[in-house]
């Protein structure tokens, strides 16, 4: 199981540990900021109307880091925004506009909330086939959501789900598999909340429900070795972080950072400094998230 030790190219056992390549920057992940319109239970960022751990990143910031990933031919296919809730960062759009204005298939991430709703106008004008809106949902059951995300926050991300079927935008859902319920049980159900509020999705499409494994990381999980990849049959070509780097602005830090993992803003060892390209190196999967999503649970943000 994960422990604090020094030489982190080893598990607690002594046994060499499992390390990523990274070869291609096919997905590239901005966290836009920490602060969100809710504070949700075991949220693996912190992310709350207080918390500002990870400064709001400026249009100008984010630019630099598309343009490097540009005019090294990077492969980047793909642009991801995260947070906290990116519609509060004010210069949202202007990224968006100029993610697609480069080609990019572009992600937000959202709880479909007022922030997004408050500026709806704004973001009809960038709906594009390659605009991808995926709305975080707890659960299809209007209680055990609100358990999580606090009371009313059901009823206006129904609001903001209906707006965007109605007004054609790619959208999807995203949940977490945190109910003692297998997979199929869960899309099971989804059809039916995907009825009764007449969204245009197929809960059997795993792009269109994207479920997530659930993350504790004081609870114990296997250290992943490098003799996991033949036992689990498993590429570590196919792990998140081979293929994507997260950007960051720590708070009282004059430069953004790029970060190995989208789920690990905080740990300093997964910080690769401030350029991509000197980012892609050797990572070494030093975490219970390493083990428990993307491993063992086979999630992936992207």
């Amino acid at each position: 199981m994960y422990q604090k030790f020094e030489n982190k190219t080893f598990t607690a056992d002594n046994k060499a540990r499992a390390y990523i390549e990274s070869k291609k920057l096919k997905t590239l992940w901005f966290n836009t900021g920490t602060l969100c319109n809710l504070t949700c239970k075991n949220c693996y960022i912190e992310s709350s109307p207080k918390n500002d751990r990870l400064s709001y990143l400026s249009f100008d910031e984010f630019k630099m880091f598309v343009n490097e990933s540009i005019q090294n031919e990077m492969g980047t296919e793909e642009i991801g925004f995260t947070g906290g809730e990116p519609f509060m960062n004010k210069d949202i759009f202007k990224m968006i506009k100029y993610s697609l204005d480069n080609g990019f298939k572009t992600l937000v991430l959202t709880n479909a909330m007022k922030p997004m709703m408050n500026n709806k106008n704004d973001l009809n004008k960038l709906n594009h086939l390659n605009l991808t809106i995926r709305v975080s949902i707890d659960h299809y059951n209007k209680d055990k959501h609100e358990q999580i995300r606090g009371p009313n926050s059901w009823g206006p991300m129904i609001e903001g789900l209906k707006w965007l079927s109605e007004n054609k935008f790619n959208y999807c859902l995203a949940t977490r598999l945190m109910w003692n319920e297998d997979e199929e049980t869960t899309r099971r159900n989804f059809k039916k909340f995907i009825d009764q509020y007449q969204l245009t999705l197929d809960e059997e499409n795993k792009n269109q429900l994207v479920t997530f494994a659930e993350m504790d990381e004081k609870q114990d999980t296997p250290e992943i070795t490098t003799e996991c990849w033949g036992i689990l049959n498993k590429n570590p070509d196919t792990v998140m972080c081979s293929t994507s780097r997260m950007i960051v602005k720590k708070k009282g830090n004059e430069n953004p950072s790029v970060i190995a993992c989208t789920l690990l803003p905080y740990k300093q060892e997964f910080d690769l400094g401030n350029s991509l390209k000197e980012s892609m190196k050797k990572i070494y999967l030093n975490h219970p998230h390493c083990s428990k999503f993307c491993v063992l649970g086979g999630s992936s943000c992207s």
